[in-house]
């Protein structure tokens, strides 16, 4: 599996595939609403995204269309992908319970009356 974290664009790509595929402009859209308009993907960064993550095996082309004369992919998450999707969300998880309780622990530690016992 992947031993390192996912860089965000790779893993906003995956989550904007994660619950239906997508042509390339739709990811940009997407990946704008997932990150509340702080990422917004070139669209020459997006497709070199798209070529690594399809030669890696973690997304696929589910088909070709054409619209208004103008060839499109539409991508879809590959199995791999999902499995590497998971993994993160799960890594991140716990980085992020992690988190809180050390920000609890340290609420808790500053509202403590002066003379209290530690």
């Amino acid at each position: 599996m992947n031993e390192r974290p996912l860089q965000e664009p790779t893993l906003l790509l995956l989550t904007a595939l994660a619950d239906e595929p997508r042509h390339g402009y739709g990811l940009i859209q997407e990946i704008d609403a997932i990150s509340q308009g702080r990422v917004r993907m070139r669209t020459g960064t997006l497709y070199g995204a798209l070529d690594r993550l399809v030669q890696q095996g973690l997304i696929r082309v589910e088909r070709e269309e054409v619209v208004d004369g103008r060839a499109r992919k539409v991508y879809a998450l590959a199995e791999a992908g999902r499995d590497v999707l998971a993994a993160e969300t799960e890594r991140l998880r716990a980085v992020v319970a992690e988190a809180e309780r050390r920000l609890a622990a340290r609420r808790a530690h500053a509202i403590r009356p002066k003379g209290a016992l530690a």
